[in-house]
């Protein structure tokens, strides 16, 4: 590590964020991103790395798509972030591309959020005003996003922190994949919500069992509860079509897009809201005020990101590398049996699975270290993250997997003893 390095972490530590900083540092990562440029990072120190952590799939199409930076910079010459008050004509527009492509053809309405956990509070509210009940179902380990209502619905470990966990019995947790305990949940007639991240990415993207999210939306209809799909990261071409949902076969009454819809160049968060959910707006139009939800800029990007995503090519590219690395990927896990253990796949989203309770974290560090960036998960850190963008060329492709199998050779040997070569 440069003395450069050393001393900005130093005043990291010192005016930001003390905890997180010497965790990274902790954990091996001593990343302080400098440059980008499409799917690489580039350290401080000037070392590229392969982004596959993509923040949560803010990155989808790269960083700094030459399209996206192109039409930010063209809409600085008319716009600015506008009055969050007033009719305006990127918020207006964008709310029709999203209804042009929404998962059903109910969705009429769009809300803005500037990030993710804003618009999760925006569809609770919302899911609460239609229903008029105040009780939200989700799933054990949820995670969907830090604020005030948002924070409730997922693992205490961001709640019990500020004093912010539920003790009021308004929000109710059960397992992933349990429609027995979903239907406990949901016979009382009590429940506004269930609120359901389409495949838990903080949670190691446990998979959905044949038929489990459609009969989660029968139950929800059976006892007069609502539907919200959280497709923050499982939407946007992610799965090899626009919405994940829909790959499962559910239209859901509310729907929250988030981080790359932004393209990575301009906050924004949207809601997207069915007729018979939206009677707020028309009842109290002034019900959520977000000054800097649906800024116009980030409005403007977020119409071109919608664009490229829906290209025929761009979904061709997802299946064709979505199979390539799966197909390396298998070869490295038929190496490491007693290591590897599973891969959790659909499309580009994918968990790879260790057979060590923290198994991910000395996986995360060695691709660190052979310039690769993907992340632990969160909730179950026995899984990384894996999160190749929608673009990622074959080349890259073949790069990662070759590093993938080095540090999944160190990983081993580090946690389990013993070295073994591949063959």
């Amino acid at each position: 590590m440069s003395q450069a390095k050393t001393e900005f972490l130093d005043r990291s530590k010192t005016f930001w964020n003390p905890g997180k900083t010497q965790d990274w540092i902790d954990m091996g990562v001593d990343l302080v991103i400098d440059r980008r440029e499409g799917y690489y990072l580039f350290d401080m120190d000037g070392r590229r790395l392969i982004d596959l952590h993509l923040n949560g799939g803010t990155y989808n199409l790269g960083h700094r798509h030459p399209e996206l930076v192109e039409v930010l910079k063209a809409g600085t010459e008319r716009f600015d972030m506008g009055n969050h008050h007033f009719p305006a004509l990127a918020r207006t527009a964008l709310a029709e591309a999203l209804q042009a492509c929404a998962p059903g053809p109910h969705f009429k309405y769009t809300a803005y959020g500037s990030g993710g956990g804003e618009a999760i509070d925006i569809a609770i509210k919302t899911a609460r005003h239609a229903a008029q009940k105040k009780k939200i179902v989700s799933i054990v380990k949820a995670y969907h996003g830090h604020t005030g209502l948002a924070v409730k619905t997922g693992d205490d470990r961001f709640s019990k922190l500020f004093l912010s966990h539920d003790t009021a019995g308004e929000f109710v947790q059960v397992p992933f994949n349990d429609l027995t305990a979903m239907e406990d949940a949901l016979k009382d007639r009590d429940v506004a919500a269930v609120i359901m991240e389409t495949i838990p990415a903080t949670y190691g993207f446990p998979m959905p069992q044949e038929g489990y999210l459609p009969s989660v939306k029968s139950l929800c209809e059976k006892y007069d509860a609502l539907y919200i799909a959280d497709e923050v990261q499982t939407g946007l071409m992610r799965t090899g079509e626009m919405w994940g949902c829909t790959k499962y076969g559910v239209e859901p009454d509310i729907m929250v897009t988030g981080k790359g819809i932004s393209g990575g160049m301009y906050p924004i968060a949207c809601v997207l809201i069915s007729e018979k959910c939206g009677g707020w707006l028309k009842e109290d139009g002034f019900g959520h005020i977000s000054t800097m939800g649906g800024a116009e800029l980030g409005c403007v990007v977020a119409m071109k990101t919608l664009e490229i995503v829906q290209r025929p090519e761009v979904r061709t590219m997802v299946r064709y590398i979505s199979d390539y690395l799966r197909a390396g990927l298998n070869d490295i896990m038929a190496a490491f049996p007693d290591f590897f253990i599973g891969i959790r796949q659909h499309g580009v989203i994918m968990g790879l699975e260790f057979n060590h309770p923290q198994g991910a974290k000395p996986v995360m560090k060695h691709l660190y270290e052979n310039g690769v960036w993907a992340i632990f998960s969160t909730l179950d850190p026995r899984v990384l993250q894996f999160k190749p963008g929608l673009l990622l060329t074959q080349a890259d492709a073949e790069e990662v997997l070759r590093r993938v199998a080095i540090a999944i050779e160190l990983a081993r040997a580090e946690v389990m003893g013993g070295r073994r070569r591949m063959v």
